[in-house]
């Protein structure tokens, strides 16, 4: 009644049920891609800020 699979069994049949990767794809994680887009996001803005305080004090 309450048994339940060890989890190497579970991470076995979850890799085994997910469809295989597609041609050209980068991220097959969607919210791996969403965090990898807004860190380059916040680090281009940071630059510009910071270029704009440069050039604001010179």
């Amino acid at each position: 009644m309450f048994y339940k699979k060890p989890l190497e069994e579970r991470i076995a049949d979850r890799v085994a049920a997910r469809k295989p990767l597609e041609e050209g794809k980068t991220f097959e994680h969607g919210p791996a891609k969403f965090v990898f887009v807004f860190l380059i996001a916040a680090v281009v803005i940071m630059h510009v800020v910071g270029v704009a305080i440069v050039m604001a004090f010179s």
